[in-house]
């Protein structure tokens, strides 16, 4: 079965010949090289270019690694590309790979210190090269934001447009599922979206699927790339991430619990780093914590939450699968895939107990900044009792503002507005968009 991915496939449309390098990032294994190999160019053929107006050059692949130098990198597109009167498209997989060489026909005594990294060729210079030539459209695919996405405008001179590529979505995923709408939800809570794990029926090598994912990619990935003496700490803070989706924490606290793992310490610099390893390699995103009437933010405390909640699962075995802190990830990275900036709410309100005034922190679980303004969202099972509703609403009714306020309920509610004008909706239509205005 082939999964289309429709929407990536028309940023990919919109963006070409734009005279930019077209960077592909995600999660590994989330799809990016069948998007562009297989669904793209299959548009592409379709549409009437020829099979020798492509050149693809995997760097994951043991026959390519010379390529990974970048000079080698450089003539061999420049070998592929001879005709100047042909329009090329140039798609290079797991750009990250590439290495820098250094230019040994320059004397190093004679460069600055400060700008000694400019002695080295990376992929960077020989692609910024490449655009310059119009006959080109280039497209690369990487799996490490910190080398992809952090530096584009830096390192690409405002010349990168970046696709952001994620795990399939539940709309995705219930496309080709075949379920009805409730049990497919239930399914792809459970396993999440990661493409081979979707394809797989036999639910035990699913399970083993993404197990392995874990072990033998991710962590392998990481230590490898930063050369970590063993795997034993990344993996101690995994599970107390994967534990502790949708909940507050700081690097001391996860310190703390990772040590409790591995029945010994661990510092609170290491973890930070490690958690900077862990959001450039996509397994998890961080979302900062933001006082609405102070409007200022918070220093060192967030809520982290797993790139797919199959992989989170996976992690800590299938045994942790509280249906609410499932959702709330899911909604999270739902809207962080539709493009929306989202951090997590507080609202500082005074409050009278045993007759004495005291101001207490109550949490909106979504700020979305949709750019023209801002949508506060809570995530609830139910709001089936007054109190439960009372609860579930109190920091919206609290906020001090007008911006529209949503509670997303597990199930198939179609939306519906209270005397307050508080919105509420059923998490699957707001996951197929069928609720197309709420945001």
């Amino acid at each position: 079965m082939v999964i289309q991915r429709d929407q990536y496939v028309n940023e990919l449309l919109s963006k070409r010949w734009n005279g930019k390098v077209k960077i592909i990032t995600g999660i590994r294994r989330c799809g990016k090289s069948f998007l562009l190999s297989t669904l793209y160019k299959d548009y592409l053929l379709k549409e009437g270019v020829e099979k020798d107006c492509f050149v693809e050059l995997a760097l994951d692949k043991k026959a390519n690694l010379k390529y990974r130098n970048p000079n080698e990198l450089y003539d061999y597109v420049l070998r592929k590309t001879r005709n100047a009167d042909k329009r090329y498209y140039v798609f290079i997989d797991e750009i990250q790979l590439s290495y820098k060489v250094k230019n040994e026909d320059i004397d190093e005594k004679l460069v600055p210190e400060e700008d000694r990294d400019m002695l080295y060729t990376t992929f960077y210079d020989i692609l910024n090269d490449l655009m310059g030539r119009s006959n080109l459209d280039i497209y690369v695919t990487g799996s490490n934001s910190k080398m992809l996405s952090k530096d584009i405008v830096t390192n690409f001179r405002d010349r990168g447009s970046e696709i952001k590529v994620y795990p399939l979505s539940f709309k995705e995923y219930y496309a080709i599922s075949g379920m009805e709408k409730a049990d497919a939800f239930e399914e792809y809570l459970t396993y999440g979206g990661m493409p081979l794990a979707v394809l797989e029926n036999n639910e035990t090598e699913k399970r083993k699927y993404l197990k392995g994912l874990h072990k033998r990619v991710y962590m392998k990935d990481i230590v490898e790339r930063y050369k970590l003496k063993d795997d034993e700490v990344l993996g101690a803070l995994i599970d107390a991430l994967s534990s502790a989706v949708g909940s507050l924490t700081n690097p001391h606290n996860l310190a703390n619990a990772a040590g409790s793992l591995m029945k010994r310490s661990t510092s609170d610099h290491t973890i930070k780093n490690y958690l900077d390893y862990l959001e450039d390699a996509y397994l998890f995103v961080g979302a900062q914590r933001y006082d609405i009437k102070g409007k200022k933010y918070f220093e060192n405390t967030l809520k982290y939450y797993s790139m797919d909640t199959g992989l989170r699962n996976a992690k800590l075995n299938f045994r942790q699968q509280e249906k609410s802190h499932l959702m709330e990830n899911m909604i999270f990275v739902e809207l962080i895939r539709r493009g929306y900036n989202v951090d997590v709410g507080v609202v500082e309100v005074t409050v009278v107990k045993e007759g004495k005034k005291q101001q207490s922190q109550y949490e909106i679980d979504f700020i979305v900044n949709t750019g023209r303004d801002k949508v506060y969202i809570q995530s609830a099972l139910n709001v089936d009792t007054d109190a439960k509703k009372k609860q579930e609403t109190f920091s919206l009714k609290n906020s001090g503002d007008s911006f529209r306020k949503i509670v997303i309920l597990d199930g198939n509610a179609k939306p519906w507005t209270d005397e307050d004008g508080i919105i509420y909706v059923g998490v699957i239509p707001f996951l197929l968009e069928e609720a197309s205005n709420i945001i």
